[in-house]
């Protein structure tokens, strides 16, 4: 019997993530006063980028839900 591929982007407990565009990048940086190296790092072999088919140097937004802000925002760097 084949078994289905399930997405692990619709599982419960996965916050939404989204490959962020140039201008958007700019704006993150520009309101930190930062550099793209200087943003939180996450591997290209997380299971969560490969599925988004996210690239080395990409900026990925993820949005993740909180008791206490309700909404919460964090970045990350895609590294190899």
């Amino acid at each position: 019997m084949k078994k289905e591929k399930v997405s692990i982007l619709e599982h419960g407990l996965v916050p939404k993530h989204e490959i962020m565009g140039a201008e958007e990048i700019k704006e993150l940086l520009d309101k930190y006063k930062i550099k793209r190296e200087q943003l939180p790092k996450i591997k290209l072999s997380d299971p969560v980028i490969k599925e988004i088919k996210a690239d080395a140097g990409d900026v990925v937004k993820i949005r993740r839900q909180s008791r206490t802000a309700g909404k919460a925002l964090f970045y990350r760097l895609v590294i190899e």
